[in-house]
């Protein structure tokens, strides 16, 4: 998927034969190319808008500091996220010996919280120019060892030592922060930080070429895009459930609409693209429609834990704190892989099912 096609070249000589003869390639068909665009005028009533957020602004509190982990908050040492943990060297003359990570064990717990601590503070609690705030040391100690004790899984031969190095240590750091950040979501208002030069973007102004096999037709009464251009099947069955659910007023598939959100994974500033942007009538009337941002999950990788916790504590409420764009709330769309004989009746209810969960939150907090 997405390769080139398949090319041979023969060789004069290889193998060696008398009669053998020219073989002439057959030109292959190129690619349909469709024009991927916002149908204007005609469906102008489902465009869908979203801003262009650059960064965040938290301010915590500093005289009493909590944290609330979950599930990603999660962070699992493998030898697929740390590197190989053993490795087998030989001289000229002498015998094998293994070099291992074994002797990191001996590392006192105590010393590797107390490292941690340090690294926290002097990444995540420090204001540029000035000083690390040095009295904080002991609450973000005491939340750093929290952590550790129900938060850290070391696997395959890792250790809790192996913290040390930094970009595992950033990551657990993200962790953490995100964990205080949570405590405080609706307490103490996050905001964003948006793109000064073009603050709003909108799906009237896709317009792309693409020779993407992969592709939805969307429903004129549905979308404002003509085409939704898949990166797998499920999505494309996920475009059908959503055409007819008659809470769903619009969607739009993220492909080519510039929606991205900035999040930090271990020392890298990266950018998230998620899957859909849907609005659903969700009880507060036409003018006031829930933006769900919708992301289609298989097999979870680590990074897509900080995706999420970014969504959920960062993204969704700095938005919805300003005000600005109406209403967002995130979900994850799990367990694709399980579904088997009864894939569209699955992905249905569990829609409804993420839907009904959603309106519920959302009504929650604005009691």
């Amino acid at each position: 998927m997405g390769l080139f096609n398949t090319e041979y070249a023969d060789v004069l000589g290889i193998p060696f034969d008398f009669t053998a003869k020219p073989v002439i390639s057959t030109p292959q068909k190129p690619r349909e190319t469709i024009q991927v665009k916002a149908v204007r005028p005609d469906r102008d009533t489902l465009e869908i808008t979203f801003p262009r957020v650059e960064g965040y602004k938290i301010e915590l509190p500093e005289e009493r500091l909590t944290a609330e982990f979950n599930d990603d908050s999660i962070m699992e040492l493998t030898p697929d996220l740390v590197g190989a943990t053993e490795t087998q060297n030989s001289g000229i003359i002498g015998e094998q010996i293994s070099l291992n990570l074994i002797h990191t064990g001996d590392v006192r717990p105590s010393q590797v919280i107390y490292q941690l601590t340090s690294h926290l503070l002097f990444t995540k609690w420090r204001d540029p120019g000035e000083e690390p705030k040095l009295h904080l040391f002991g609450q973000l100690k005491r939340i750093c060892k929290q952590w550790i004790e129900t938060c850290l899984v070391c696997k395959g031969g890792t250790y809790p030592a192996q913290l040390h190095y930094k970009m595992l240590a950033d990551m657990a750091c993200e962790r953490i922060t995100a964990g205080i950040t949570r405590a405080f979501v609706g307490t103490r208002p996050i905001k964003v930080i948006l793109d000064p030069y073009n603050p709003l973007g909108s799906t009237r102004h896709v317009n792309f070429n693409t020779s993407k096999i992969e592709r939805w037709e969307t429903d004129a009464r549905k979308c404002h895009i003509n085409w939704g251009i898949l990166d797998s099947d499920w999505e494309g069955e996920f475009c059908r459930v959503v055409e007819k659910h008659p809470k769903v007023k619009a969607y739009v598939k993220n492909n080519g609409l510039g929606f991205v959100v900035p999040y930090r994974f271990g020392s890298e500033n990266r950018k998230y693209i998620p899957d859909f942007i849907v609005l659903i009538e969700d009880g507060h009337g036409e003018d006031d429609l829930l933006h769900l941002i919708i992301e289609i999950k298989g097999y979870r990788r680590e990074d897509a834990k900080d995706k999420k916790a970014t969504m959920e504590n960062y993204w969704v409420p700095g938005v919805n704190n300003s005000k600005q764009f109406g209403r967002w709330a995130f979900a994850e769309f799990k367990d694709v892989y399980e579904i088997e004989a009864d894939f569209a009746a699955k992905v249905e209810s569990q829609f409804n099912k993420l839907i009904q969960d959603t309106t519920a939150t959302t009504q929650a907090e604005n009691i």
